[in-house]
């Protein structure tokens, strides 16, 4: 994250869920952004301006009419501060409040003399979330170009089960974080990624993958996300949770890919194929379980289709990007791949590493050009390599 001290409000109204906005406020500071409170007087009742005060490591805002600190308006001073307002929980009171054009706090009136983006996380009674003020509201809110991140669906404090509870705190720290990246380049533009392993099925117990994470892949798509792209991710098998803010096409096969990449390629900006897919399925596929016959088994295998190579013939206007995954001769055969795809830049990768291979967070690579420049990064995470692939690409469309 690159937020060069940005400045979050967070706007606390008095709902059961005041206490997870504690960690969200202790998850930015930890992030290292700048951070104010500012309370309701009813969010007060549940959690003590203190907590917000020791975990922001700034005085908490109450009171619009309170001594002030310094010689300011506070609900003006407080909004040409902010770089963004998140309202965690949002209750239907603040969002009918600020739908109608109500001012009569210090949270209400930093928020109408606020230019800053402002979105809200709503947290309530199922049945009051669904009554249809409250969703006129949040709609009337949308037009004006506020944000809103949807509750989720679970066990209320009240023991009504439904949608209503407050969204996951991490979840609601990268997106806030997402809306702070510096740097949106990628505006306008579209981005399809394809992630993780493809499986092939044997009979049907067996199948042959491979040890893709899929955390390259995943991390591609959030930079290019956060970077202001429209961002299509097609992902095999993983067990990372789906970014927030794609369009997320989930697939197992070779086959289920191709179709889904082959449907959006052509519309596309740029293509970045870090997928590990199967080269090989089983000639035959066993309708019933193959049972042990002996000590030994002969599993024919066929070459399935190359999805890069069939994209690089395709290719037109679009910037194709590969990777080339090797335990030997990476320059050599990355080059190669390069060539023979018909792609625009390729990204070598030692999986023999044993910090920087499958599953890690890490990695260690080289992007070549087409041209036959190079760059060499060393270890580093894979966000901050989709980071250095993106400054490369950005630049080029």
């Amino acid at each position: 994250m690159l937020n060069d001290r940005k400045t979050v409000i967070i706007g606390v109204t008095g709902g059961i869920a005041v206490y997870k906005a504690l960690d969200v406020v202790s998850r930015l500071k930890k992030k290292d952004f700048e951070v104010n409170v500012i309370m309701t007087k009813s969010a007060a009742e549940f959690v003590t301006p203190l907590s917000f005060q020791t975990m922001s490591q700034n005085i908490v805002n109450i009171d619009m009419f309170q001594e002030p600190r310094a010689w300011e308006i506070q609900h003006i001073s407080l909004a040409k501060k902010a770089d963004l307002i998140a309202v965690i929980p949002a209750t239907a009171n603040i969002i009918g409040k600020i739908s109608n054009g109500i001012a009569d706090d210090l949270l209400t009136t930093t928020i109408m003399a606020a230019k800053a983006p402002v979105i809200f996380a709503p947290a309530m009674n199922t049945n009051m979330y669904n009554n249809p003020i409250v969703q006129d509201n949040m709609n009337k809110l949308m037009k004006f170009g506020y944000e809103f991140i949807k509750p989720a669906v679970g066990r209320l404090a009240c023991g009504d089960s439904g949608e209503g509870k407050l969204e996951n705190t991490d979840f609601i720290v990268q997106v806030i974080e997402s809306m702070l990246y510096d740097i949106k380049d990628l505006s306008g533009k579209k981005v399809l990624v394809t992630a993780g392993p493809t499986m092939e099925d044997i009979d049907p117990v067996r199948y042959i993958t491979n040890r893709s994470s899929g955390k390259m892949g995943y991390s591609i798509a959030e930079e290019a996300r956060d970077r202001g792209a429209e961002v299509t991710l097609v992902s095999g098998p993983t067990n990372l949770d789906t970014p927030f803010g794609v369009k997320f096409i989930k697939v197992r096969t070779n086959e289920e890919m191709l179709n889904a990449v082959l449907e959006k390629f052509q519309k596309q900006d740029i293509v970045i194929k870090a997928a590990a897919v199967s080269d090989y399925k089983p000639k035959v596929y066993s309708r019933k379980k193959i049972k042990k016959d002996g000590d030994e088994l002969s599993l024919p295998l066929i070459k399935d289709v190359d999805i890069l190579k069939e994209l690089g013939k395709l290719k037109s206007n679009q910037i194709l990007v590969g990777f080339a995954a090797e335990s030997n001769d990476l320059i050599e055969n990355a080059e190669k791949k390069l060539k023979n795809k018909n792609l625009d830049y390729i990204i070598a990768n030692d999986i023999t590493g044993r910090d920087t291979g499958f599953s890690s967070d890490n990695n260690k690579v080289t992007i070549i050009f087409k041209n036959g420049d190079k760059i060499s990064l060393d270890k580093m995470s894979k966000r901050e390599v989709a980071r250095k692939l993106f400054n490369i690409l950005a630049s080029k469309i």
